[in-house]
Formats: C-alpha cells, structure tokens, sequence
C-alpha cells in the first residue's frame, strides 16, 4: 500500500497527545498518585482547573485518533490474506514490545524507588493478565488488540456494504456515546440493570464504530478539501468545548473528585469525544505535502508511545517541581520535552540489532 502521508501527520499528532494528557494529569491527581490520576481527582486551585481542562480535554481525541488510522490502514484486510496470516503480521510488531516494556515497567522502577520488590513481584506476576501498576498507559493496547482481532470478522461485510448499511451503522454508534449521559441523568436505560449490562446498541458501540466510521470516510465520503476543513472545523470545535467545558464545571478546586464522574466527558466513546476526532481527522486528510521528519516519526511513534511515562515523570520533577512553573506553561514543556526525549531514545534504539522486538520498528523502513 502506498504510504498517506496525512495519515503519519495524524499518527505523530495523537502521540503528542498522549503525552499532552499525562502532563496534565500530574495537575489534578489526588495526593499521593504517580504520574497518572487515580480513582480521585483534586485540582489545587482555579488556573489548575482551567489549564487541565483546556490541554486534557482537547487531547482526548488522541486514542480514537490511533484506532481510526488503523482502521483507515488495515479495514478491509486483503481478500487474498487468510485471518492467521493477518493476526500473525500485527500481532508479532504489537505484542513483543509490548511485553518488552510490561517487564520494563515492572523491574525498572525500583531503581529510585518509585516501586517496591513486593509490587514488582506482583506486577510481573500478573503480565498475562494486565498491564503494571507503574504503566497505566498501557490499558490501550488492549482495546487495540480487540480490534485486531475484529478485523478479519468484519471485513466480509465492509468489502459488500453500501454507504447507506455504514451510515445506518454509524448513527447507531452515535446514539450509543449517548449513553454515559442517559445513565448519569436517567439511571439504567434499554435494558440495562444490576444483572445485564448489555445494553440494546451494545454491540453498536465502543471503538468498533471508529473503526467503520474510518473506511466510510476512506471508501464513501467523496468531499473536497474546502469541504472537510469547514464541516471538520467545525465539528472539531463543538466538539472541544463541550470536552473541556464537561471537566471545567465539575472540577471544583479544593474539592476531592471521584475521577470517572468528572470525567465523564473525556471517556473516548462519548458523543462529544467523536465530534472532536473525526472533525479533526477529516481536517488532516487534507494534507496532501510529505515530511520526512514527520514520516520517521511516525514510524517511530509505537517505541515513543511505549516508553514515554519513564520520561515524563522526570520532565514533571523537573519543571513541576523544581522549577515550579506555571501550569499554563508547565503542562506544554513537560508534553513537548518528554515527546523530544522519545523521539531521541527510540531513534537511538532502532539503530540496535533486533530492534524490531522491542519497538516495532521495521529495520529496512527507517
């Protein structure tokens, strides 16, 4: 397949992000928490409350942004590819890194004590089950791995499908990121109750529906570029006011949050989160130039993912702590030096034998 180049714009963006939202998170964790927030919240005063909400809440379309450039590359698979051949070629570039780093994550930190034997014993030991205690990040490889395995199921139907069964599937997606609303205002709905969580449009919902939504654009959405950049403007901006307004007035300083209801806005598969990505994504098919700074990292963009929390915790002692800046300023530095850092160490790291391994980095691509 020939390489799109928007595509490694959107990739390097939604790394960015990532780590723009775990700067900001070690501005409203509870006492006590490491570099990502816990099961409460705490925002220490009025510009903390603003500044997390703006640079978090924008940021929230980073892991719908990774699920749709997969879609986007990958649905529907090849008629020709057998199911195993396709798990067999994503799977060996996700899974040994991301074994790699779980051990990494699990033993590394108790280098400065930021874990203790006990804990690595326990983090190792449960591997196959999650990710470590210390990389919390980690929960999207798992989502991702899902869709993954969809991929080959449903690609049957994508290759038949007309515009108008995708559209009637997206809509139902749509109507299923309304639900975390229906449930905060109006108690269980459709068939949800303290014995059945499978809600009517349940298995409409969750990243499945970025993962149509992304080959309707690809295969269906035939809008020129004026067209994208206005309707993708502005759904992009409804969709980040009401992200970050959704944390602004509820993030009440002084106050102990319970973090999943503060957050409520900011889950990925909420209808304001959809407006955000998919507003933005159609605004990066737009870019037709090539960068080959961009295309490197973005080649790179898995390994920099992969190890970025070591890095941002010593960019947060840094200008946090000891430089005690701003959090309008703070939040920026620590996001863009801990990105540069990635990018430097795993460019460095690719250049060893076998590095595919460890960072999923193809040695003849870099």
């Amino acid at each position: 397949m020939k390489r799109i180049s928007s595509l490694d714009f959107v990739r390097v963006f939604a790394c960015f992000l990532v780590m723009l939202v775990h700067a900001s998170e070690n501005f409203y964790g509870a006492p006590g928490s490491t570099d990502m927030v816990g099961p409460q919240s705490y925002l220490a005063d009025e510009a903390s409350r603003l500044w997390v909400s703006i640079y978090d809440g924008f940021s929230r379309m980073s892991v719908p942004l990774f699920m749709i450039v997969s879609a986007f590359l990958l649905v529907p698979m090849k008629e020709e590819e057998s199911m195993w051949a396709f798990y067999k070629k994503r799977f060996m570039r996700v899974i040994p890194p991301m074994l790699v780093f779980m051990v990494l994550y699990s033993t590394v930190p108790l280098l400065w004590n930021q874990l203790n034997a006990e804990q690595s014993v326990t983090d190792l030991s449960r591997i196959v089950l999650n990710f470590p205690s210390l990389a919390g990040h980690l929960w999207f490889m798992y989502p991702l791995i899902s869709i993954y395995l969809f991929i080959p199921i449903i690609s049957p139907w994508l290759r038949k499908a007309t515009a108008a069964q995708e559209r009637f599937f997206i809509i139902l997606f749509l109507v299923s990121t309304c639900i975390p609303y229906l449930n905060r205002w109006f108690g269980e709905v459709w068939g949800q109750c303290f014995w059945n969580e499978y809600h009517m449009l349940w298995y409409f919902s969750g990243y499945l529906g970025y993962l149509v939504t992304a080959h309707y654009i690809r295969v269906h959405l035939n809008w020129d570029t004026r067209r994208r950049l206005i309707v993708g403007g502005a759904m992009m901006l409804v969709g980040a006011f009401l992200t970050i307004y959704s944390f602004y007035v509820q993030a009440v300083p002084g106050q102990l949050h319970v973090t999943p209801v503060i957050e409520i806005g900011w889950a990925f598969c909420t209808i304001n989160c959809v407006l955000l990505t998919i507003g933005a994504f159609l605004m990066f098919t737009c870019i037709k130039a090539e960068c080959k700074c961009i295309t490197d990292m973005s080649r790179l963009s898995y390994g920099m993912y992969l190890m970025h929390i070591f890095w941002l915790g010593l960019m947060v002692s840094i200008f946090k702590g000891m430089l005690q800046l701003h959090v309008a300023f703070a939040i920026p530095v620590i996001a863009v030096t801990t990105f540069v850092a990635c990018y430097i160490s795993t460019k460095l790291l690719s250049y060893l034998p076998g590095s595919f391994w460890f960072l999923g980095v193809d040695k003849a691509k870099k």
